[in-house]
């Protein structure tokens, strides 16, 4: 699960699942003139709004923020992660609207009797959390302030020229190389008189007809980039079945430019084309 695809959207899910995790401790009802050492059961102790509310909440967290950190998220019964959390976190919110309203749950209509227990501090912090919860989960596909990424990307490494090799050649840098026709180190050829300089090798005569020099076509440097939403890259041969997708907050190498796409690199080493480079960040 890469951690660095989540958005601020998703901290925000995170955060009020914690807050409803809180809340389910806390007293579900209030009595007016009641004791202050009178026990109030939780929402552990209720199970509608254990499992309406509560858990409904909890899974649908989890859901929305397990499928923006996989790559490709599974499916239930042919549904994406995604959607179907977002159901449970509205779920969620509409059940504590209503035991809000109705704390009793219609035990307080028993012979025309109308008085009962009022919502306590456990089902208000429960509504709050499990609205903020959908809120969340619904938009942050829609505004642009919710998509930017959770955790800040770390500044690229300066890239190398895509093929190129450490100056100097191999070996020491700065190690001067042996030219062309002579031994390494210098050592006289067999045949050749102790001490006799080598023979420099004939340099080449200029043909008569020399091609036209071709001009040469504009250089691609290699940079670091990082996409602003989550975007597919597809592969090399021009298939239309995406390999990969390219998530917020991680940077990726360009190599090549297509046109108007990027060849693009993953950090496991596997290469696609990028065909949407709009509000792409550069290193």
């Amino acid at each position: 699960m890469n951690i660095r695809s989540l958005t601020r959207g998703d901290g925000v899910v995170i955060g009020a699942a914690v807050l409803l995790f809180v809340a389910s401790f806390l007293d579900i009802y209030s009595v007016d003139g009641a004791p202050d050492d009178t026990d109030f059961p939780n929402a552990w102790e209720s199970g509608p709004v254990l499992l309406g509310v509560v858990l409904a909440g909890i899974i649908g967290a989890a859901l929305v923020v397990v499928a923006r950190g996989l790559p490709q998220a599974p499916k239930v019964a042919g549904l994406d992660l995604g959607p179907f959390g977002v159901a449970f976190t509205v779920f969620a919110a509409w059940s504590a609207l209503g035991n809000l309203f109705d704390p009793a749950g219609g035990a307080d209509n028993v012979n025309g009797n109308s008085s009962g227990p009022d919502a306590g501090m456990g089902l208000i912090l429960a509504f709050v959390a499990t609205l903020l919860l959908a809120a969340a989960a619904v938009a942050t596909p829609l505004v642009p302030a919710l998509q930017a990424g959770l955790v800040p990307a770390p500044k690229p490494p300066t890239p190398q020229p895509y093929g190129a090799q450490p100056p100097g050649g191999y070996g020491y840098p700065g190690a001067q190389q042996p030219q062309p026709g002579q031994p390494y180190g210098g050592q006289p050829q067999p045949g050749q008189p102790f001490g006799a300089q080598p023979q420099q090798p004939q340099q080449a005569q200029p043909q008569p007809q020399q091609a036209q020099a071709q001009p040469p076509a504009p250089e691609f440097s290699p940079f670091w980039f990082a996409v602003p939403v989550p975007r597919p890259l597809f592969a090399e041969d021009g298939s239309q079945a995406p390999i990969a997708e390219l998530a917020p907050g991680t940077w990726y190498l360009a190599v090549e430019q297509r046109g108007g796409a990027l060849v693009a690199q993953t950090q496991d080493g596997r290469r696609g084309v990028l065909q949407d480079t709009s509000g792409i960040q550069r290193g």
